[in-house]
């Protein structure tokens, strides 16, 4: 019987969380039981803690196997390269990254906020739609990690790395789409998203609320775009992934009219 109490596989890496009380030798025995049975992953580290600061960075403690905390992970086509405790990475919005690409319309200017790594970029860059693909990150090892995945995998992303309330206005371009890859944070930063979509454009904002409150995070859009002084239309509000009990991760497609 294991005493994990949950894990992610990024990779060659697999980050797991064990029931509070378990012991050291406990844990090790079952990372190699792991390791046997999941042939591509070949390094156990554990959550030592819970994401934190704006960068949303975790701890980790090595538990078995390769002595690593940089991951090779694959996915939609793409690979991406990443110190998992350096830097905010989500495998289960794999799908969303997908979507998202499909979504996305031949010769639009696309803006990531808040790019990470850059793997909304990438996997929207990717499919040869978009005419320009640009991906802000804070965090000056996410984004130099970023900048060696747009190289990776071949394709055509600017990475800018900064704060998006000082690099936005210094962007000359207004986007046909804007993607908010947005950890959970206080800051809403719609009124940076609205300054820099165009009109008749399409943003996609990432809201982290319990599920009978979500409603508070459609008026907050509709709040801030009346402040910006933009008519807006919600297409869609749609579950994103759960991150807590009864709390989700939201997904709100706004059109700009």
């Amino acid at each position: 019987m294991f005493n994990m109490a949950g894990y992610d596989i990024l990779g060659n890496i697999a980050l797991m969380k064990f029931k509070r009380g378990t012991k050291a030798t406990r844990k090790k025995k079952e990372a190699l039981v792991f390791l046997k049975t999941h042939q591509n992953v070949h390094t156990i580290l554990e959550k030592a803690g819970k994401f934190s600061g704006r960068l949303r960075t975790n701890k980790t403690k090595f538990i078995a196997g390769i002595k690593t905390r940089e991951a090779l992970y694959k996915e939609n086509g793409c690979v991406f390269r990443f110190d998992v405790e350096k830097c905010y990475f989500s495998p289960r919005l794999s799908s969303e990254r997908s979507e998202l690409a499909q979504m996305t319309k031949r010769g639009e200017n696309v803006l990531v906020m808040f790019g990470g790594v850059a793997p909304f970029a990438v996997v929207i860059a990717k499919t040869g739609k978009p005419a320009r693909v640009v991906s802000v990150e804070l965090g000056k090892i996410p984004s130099n990690y970023a900048e060696m995945n747009v190289k990776a995998n071949k394709v055509n992303v600017e990475v800018v790395q900064g704060d998006v309330k000082r690099v936005l206005p210094k962007l000359k371009e207004k986007f046909g789409r804007v993607v908010m890859a947005r950890p959970n944070l206080k800051d809403d930063f719609l009124a940076c998203a609205f300054s820099a979509i165009k009109k008749f454009g399409t943003l996609h904002y990432y809201g982290f609320y319990d599920e009978d409150k979500f409603d508070e995070m459609k008026e907050l859009i509709e709040k801030r775009a009346k402040e910006a002084g933009k008519k807006i239309k919600i297409i869609r509000i749609k579950k994103a992934g759960d991150v807590g009990v009864r709390k989700y991760r939201f997904r709100v497609d706004v059109k700009v009219l």
